[in-house]
């Protein structure tokens, strides 16, 4: 029912925008542009080079994304869609919508827009993955991708270990979030935790058996940090793996390898 729900929001989008449906005869889009970093990383991902048009600035920064590289051999904008209307686009990704102003001005300067809900289970993520691929007349891509993801779920341990997954200034998340099935398939349990975050009273009281540590920006958040640096943590030290927070950010495909490398080091 949640597929069904969210490929109908999807679809209903897309039609709202350009007041057709989102297929029936019409060539592939050429000129494709992305107004958010998480569909950026689907437009690269998905699409032939030569139908992106542009992506954001922040998929062509090395500290946002793994994909920086290849977003850096595209125009970029800032994310609205006056920065693209001089690329005359006829296809425009977007994630969580900026209201009904965003549709109307698409609609009104002729952009097909396609917006995408934020993704809350790996099952909308997949959902929007195929979305993405049948808009660029790329299906196949997009099962691809799909195709990976459910290996992953197929092949899941059975008995995850616990593991804390810890961002800048103690951030966590949620045992039932994305960010918690991702791991799930990595062969790792994330606990419930007050708020979502993780102190240095947590990890004396009842340590986790593993850590599961977010480089994204470290280099800003390490004074946040500092606490597991405090004599009484090393004393008793936990096991720590680094994960690329980079791919925590939109957790949609880059995802897949992340968790496959992870995986690997868990069952070491």
């Amino acid at each position: 029912m949640r597929a069904f729900a969210c490929a109908s929001a999807i679809s209903l989008a897309l039609v709202a925008a350009t007041g057709a449906p989102a297929s029936g005869g019409a060539p592939a889009p050429r000129r494709v542009v992305s107004l958010k970093l998480c569909t950026d990383e689907l437009l690269l991902m998905l699409a032939r080079p030569e139908q992106i048009a542009s992506v954001t600035y922040l998929s062509q920064e090395p500290h946002e994304t793994p994909l920086w590289a290849e977003g850096r051999r595209y125009r970029k904008n800032d994310g609205s869609l006056l920065s693209v209307a001089a690329l005359a686009p006829d296809l425009v990704l977007d994630m969580g919508g900026g209201g009904r102003d965003t549709g109307r001005i698409a609609q009104r300067l002729g952009m097909r827009l396609l917006t995408l809900p934020y993704p809350r289970t790996l099952g909308d993520v997949e959902q929007s993955v195929r979305a993405v691929a049948a808009a660029l007349q790329r299906p196949a891509a997009g099962e691809r991708l799909v195709a990976s993801i459910e290996q992953l779920k197929r092949s899941a341990p059975p008995r995850p270990i616990e593991a804390m997954w810890l961002g800048g200034g103690g951030r966590s998340v949620a045992p039932d979030s994305l960010a918690a099935q991702w791991m799930a398939l990595a062969g790792l349990k994330q606990p419930a935790l007050q708020g979502d975050r993780v102190t240095l009273e947590q990890l004396l009281v009842r340590p986790p058996r593993l850590l599961l540590k977010s480089g994204y920006r470290s280099s800003q958040y390490s004074s946040e940090q500092r606490w597991l640096s405090h004599p009484l943590v090393a004393k008793r030290p936990i096991a720590t793996i680094a994960t690329d927070g980079r791919r925590w950010t939109c957790m949609g495909p880059p995802m897949i390898s992340e968790t496959l490398r992870l995986r690997s080091l868990v069952s070491r």
